[in-house]
């Protein structure tokens, strides 16, 4: 089979197409026929050498695919409802870039009636994520305002899918007024323009001097300290990447009087159970929504796989909105 390598850490032109053997799966696991495979911020980091992947896990870059099942564990399947030749959608912890791909059952979804294969690739880790931080480890609860940093991005776009859903108020921060009109029309009641506008002032406009209940948070470095300084009593900030850097200073008086929670996550690492219980979460609550376009796909742009050195360079640029997908023939 077809799948994308890692030649050596660097930029994009490191990618390179292989002939690789089809993996091999075990007890509770199936193999996909891969038809599109989602991109995400942590394959620029596994392709520049800092983000490996987990023990026992591909080194083949790719987190997240869409395709078909072609075989599997009978049992794993049945107790998921699913069988050969299903349309799926799956996490996966390494291996996505190729044409066949391992999954945990646990960790795939039924692709939802309506929904093409590339715009399910573009779900699994996004929706993941943002329920995970947002309701599981964040509690936002109906009538909360949320605050997103990057709300254009593919989690971002997902955040305020989601959080509207579920009747949050949403502000984000975005880099242009047309990342921030997209933004608006996904349902974000305020978009704020963060290279012209001070989103700390901002944020307590727009809520009244109240501040935002929760914050997710990609960029950390001196973001953490600014979030501080628009967060509500009792808020809690969800830190999910470090693009602005890991080094942060925190107001620990702030902390202190506004009994404001700070947390870390990264969901790759995290045991099997741990995501399975996503994925059933995902399933009761939010698979609903997605069949009748509640809740609906934000693809930017499809690449064929070949292209991956492209969509890569594409991906870093940030110039999209939404999710960037790789297409295999």
């Amino acid at each position: 089979m077809k799948g994308i390598a890692i030649r050596q850490p660097g930029g994009p032109e490191v990618l390179e197409m292989i002939e690789c053997p089809e993996p091999r799966t075990g007890e509770g696991e199936c193999l996909i026929g891969v038809v599109a495979s989602g991109l995400n911020r942590p394959d620029l980091l596994q392709r520049r050498g800092l983000y490996p992947p987990p023990p026992g896990c591909s080194s083949l870059p790719g987190l997240e695919v869409a395709g078909h099942v072609l075989s599997g564990d009978p049992a794993a399947l049945r107790a998921q409802g699913l069988a050969v030749g299903d349309a799926v959608m799956a996490l996966v912890g390494g291996g996505g870039y190729a044409e066949r791909c391992v999954a945990s059952v646990s960790h795939c979804l039924p692709l939802p009636a309506g929904w093409t294969l590339e715009e399910g690739a573009g779900l699994p880790e996004t929706f993941f994520t943002v329920w995970s931080n947002l309701f599981d480890q964040g509690n936002l609860r109906a009538g909360e305002t949320l605050l997103i940093h990057g709300g254009s991005s593919g989690i971002g776009t997902t955040a305020i899918q989601l959080a509207k859903a579920f009747g949050a108020h949403v502000l984000v921060t975005v880099g242009n007024k047309e990342k921030a009109a997209a933004c608006c029309a996904l349902g974000a009641d305020a978009a704020i323009l963060y290279r012209e506008e001070d989103f700390v002032s901002e944020v307590l406009a727009l809520t009244s001097g109240r501040g935002a209940d929760l914050i997710l948070d990609m960029v950390g470095g001196d973001y953490l300290g600014r979030d501080q300084r628009c967060l509500a009593e009792d808020g809690r900030i969800q830190v999910i990447a470090v693009q602005g850097g890991t080094k942060a200073e925190v107001d620990a008086g702030l902390l202190l009087r506004k009994r404001q929670r700070i947390a870390g996550s990264t969901l790759r690492p995290r045991a099997n159970a741990f995501k399975a219980a996503i994925a059933e979460q995902l399933r009761h609550r939010v698979w609903p929504l997605l069949v009748t376009r509640q809740i609906k796909p934000v693809l930017a742009a499809v690449f064929p796989a070949a292209d991956v050195v492209r969509a890569h360079e594409a991906l870093e640029a940030g110039a999209h909105v939404g999710k960037l997908v790789l297409r295999w023939n």
